[in-house]
């Protein structure tokens, strides 16, 4: 892999994430990154999310700057760049997710299935029934991702706070414990 690139073509494509990386031949970084800023496009649009779009700046900031980065480093430093995913799954990777999320990710794809499933019927649909019954159906259709991905988000939040409350309780605990430790300790110390 070589450091001695065009200035000018490295800056045009570091202005689309991912692009600048495999323009300076750091491919799995560059697919990463693209890959990521076009899911992130391809779920907020799917899912009607706009509020999930402030991630986009974020991401195609880290890039633009990490390609200059790169860009700026000695030959040297370039060489001992490692390219990499940035997810990292082992090999095995069916073993390495939990049953629960196994689920999580079954659970998904039905949904997204189903839904997509629903959108075809819906198109055959509107030349059987009758146009205002076909409009609210539509309309209540376009509204569903909506509301399903809500309601992850609120379970996501409770689950978030429940493990933070169980993990505030068992610290609690072991700092109680340590305390009941040191305090034997002490009083042994007092008896001697």
């Amino acid at each position: 892999m070589t450091h001695k690139k065009n200035g000018f073509l490295t800056f045009i494509c570091s202005l689309f994430p991912g692009a600048g990386e495999m323009y300076l031949g750091f491919m799995k970084q560059g697919v990463s990154l693209m890959a990521l800023f076009l899911g992130i496009c391809a779920l907020c649009a799917f899912f009607r999310f706009d509020a999930g779009l402030f991630i986009l700046p974020i991401v195609w900031c880290y890039s633009f700057f990490h390609v200059h980065n790169l860009k700026s480093l000695t030959e040297e430093e370039f060489r001992q760049v490692e390219d990499d995913y940035l997810v990292h799954l082992p090999e095995d990777t069916e073993l390495y997710l939990s049953r629960k999320k196994q689920l999580i990710l079954a659970w998904a794809c039905i949904i997204i299935g189903v839904y997509a499933l629903m959108r075809i019927i819906l198109d055959i649909l509107v030349w059987i029934i009758p146009s205002w019954i076909y409009d609210i159906i539509d309309n209540c259709s376009w509204l569903l991702p909506q509301i399903i991905l809500s309601l992850l988000l609120i379970l996501l939040g409770i689950h978030l706070i429940r493990g933070k409350k169980a993990q505030l309780d068992s610290e609690k605990s072991d700092d109680e414990l340590f305390a009941e430790i040191a305090f034997e300790e002490n009083d042994k110390g007092n008896d001697h």
